[in-house]
């Protein structure tokens, strides 16, 4: 065996490597004893956690192809159409750069625009007013003030990630290939963090089928990419869009196509396509849902227990296909969003006008018409578009992430009820254990997991607790208790590093 100063085919096929075989192909590597993989929201609020509960820098890692923490997330909000200045689905006190959620952004809003509207909107929702949200601005603002409180350019490594394998000793090396360095870096690890957000974009498979086979990207597009040209163009001149879709993203980018129509008096035409087709209240006698025209209509991604209630701790008992058999109950008919009276206003104004009509149905073909358009075919009636926006989602499967599709071969990894990655109640991915050391996972990936929220910003910070209260039971960290906790929040009012 000679040396090579990188992976080998052998090396590769094997599932567990040991410090000799770094020797011997002359593999150089790292200690550090905490890595994160992802360097999104999810990396961020964990290794926040951790450096309140006393983790030098020197002891973190942050490994990830992206320059700060809310620029992916910034990215897919942007070109879903709800730019810095416009308000997100989270509530006022889900703060991913405060995990004490005090002062709330209700109250960081109100002191920034000396107005108290905010906190009276807070203080009447939902019966008065819609729920409050905060701007997608004040949320990234929060993240770099405390991104450079605890020293997280220090952290990041900019890589991107291979694979996650055991080490014989315990532990685990972690591969990448970093930006403008050598070809390949190796760190040794004792804990490794997984939280690589969404594997990638989920086409409906026959708008995936249309951009294969005519090579046209331009004219069906996903929401969650860059798509501004299609309301350039309808600003131009009269045109048709198809819209598919029934969540947050669909509500947007109506909204968007709506408001362009009356400000600059266009003569856009929409038509919305359901699958699903909500024409009333429904869902279990408590879990009801408003709903209507299509939509169905939640405040948030999930009811108020699941964070601390009983959903919580029900969810928590369930294994296998009750666990999976309560998530479905609680997602109801599927995709939903929120209910804005604005917005119900401008859908009523275009059903009225016979400029916003809905279909129900599957698509069963797109195909291109005469002068540029596409032919659409729902139920033997034909519709004829200038674009169709999809806006059902990121929802691709976790194996087309490269470092989850590894673990899952070759780290122990298994798939929960809904085909996530299977974790334990405190996020370590289950199977994977290496000696004293362990991998934990968060965000979209564990959805399906005991804990139903992962995907939204307080999921994100339970999760990083359970990780931080599980790290400090294993003597890496200390617990935050209440004189640290007390003490770190006056430290992090005052904006004090770390």
């Amino acid at each position: 065996m000679g040396a090579t100063g990188d992976l080998t085919p052998e090396l590769l096929a094997r599932s567990v490597w040991s410090d000799e075989d770094m020797a011997a192909y002359e593999i150089p590597f790292k200690d550090v004893p905490f890595i994160t993989i992802g360097g999104g929201i999810g990396s961020f609020v964990t290794v926040d956690y951790l450096r309140i509960a006393g983790v030098p820098a020197s002891d973190i890692a942050v490994l990830s192809n992206i320059g700060h923490p809310w620029q992916t997330y910034e990215y897919l909000t942007r070109v879903s159409q709800i730019p810095r200045a416009e308000r997100i689905r989270s509530d006022s006190s889900s703060r991913p750069d405060n995990i004490w959620g005090f002062p709330s952004y209700a109250l960081t809003e109100a002191w920034r625009d000396k107005s108290v509207k905010h906190l009276l909107n807070v203080l009447t929702e939902p019966v008065f007013a819609d729920f409050w949200t905060p701007r997608a601005g004040t949320v990234f603002e929060g993240l770099e003030r405390e991104a450079a409180r605890i020293g997280y350019q220090d952290m990041l490594v900019k890589c991107a990630v291979r694979m996650v394998r055991r080490r014989e000793a315990g532990g685990y090396f972690v591969v990448g290939s970093p930006e403008g360095g050598p070809k390949r870096v190796v760190y040794r690890a004792r804990y490794v963090h997984i939280a690589v957000g969404y594997p990638g974009l989920r086409f409906l498979p026959d708008l995936q089928h249309f951009r294969e086979r005519y090579g046209d990207y331009e004219h069906v597009v996903n929401a969650y990419e860059p798509h501004e040209h299609v309301y350039e163009f309808l600003k131009t001149r009269p045109g048709t869009v198809i819209v598919r879709g029934s969540g947050i993203v669909a509500s947007r980018v109506l909204q968007r196509l709506i408001d362009d129509r009356e400000a600059h008096g266009l003569g856009t035409r929409i038509v919305h396509i359901f699958r699903t087709y909500v024409d009333g209240p429904h869902g279990p006698v408590f879990m009801r849902r408003r709903g209507g025209h299509g939509w169905a209509y939640q405040g948030f991604n999930y009811p108020k227990s699941v964070w601390g209630g009983q959903l919580k701790a029900q969810m928590r008992r369930l294994e296998g296909a009750e666990r999976a058999a309560l998530y479905k109950k609680m997602g109801g008919s599927g995709a939903n969003t929120p209910w804005r009276r604005k917005w119900q206003r401008q859908l009523a104004a275009g059903r009225a006008g016979g400029w916003y009509e809905t279909r129900k149905g599957t698509v069963d073909s797109v195909v291109p018409g005469a002068h540029g358009q596409l032919v659409s075919t729902v139920g033997g009636e034909e519709i004829r578009s200038n674009y169709i926006i999809d806006c059902t989602g990121l929802e691709a499967d976790i194996a087309e992430s490269r470092v989850l599709a590894d673990l899952l071969e070759h780290g122990g990894a298994g798939r929960n009820p809904l085909g996530r990655l299977d974790v334990e109640r405190h996020f370590e991915v289950r199977g994977t254990a290496s000696g004293k050391g362990a991998v934990y996972a968060s965000g979209t990936a564990t959805l399906g997991g005991y804990f139903p929220g992962v995907d939204t910003f307080l999921g994100l910070q339970i999760a990083a607790q359970e990780i931080a209260d599980d790290l400090a039971r294993r003597g890496f960290c200390r617990r935050i208790g209440p004189v640290r906790s007390t003490a770190q929040w006056v430290r992090w009012l005052l904006n004090r590093p770390i």
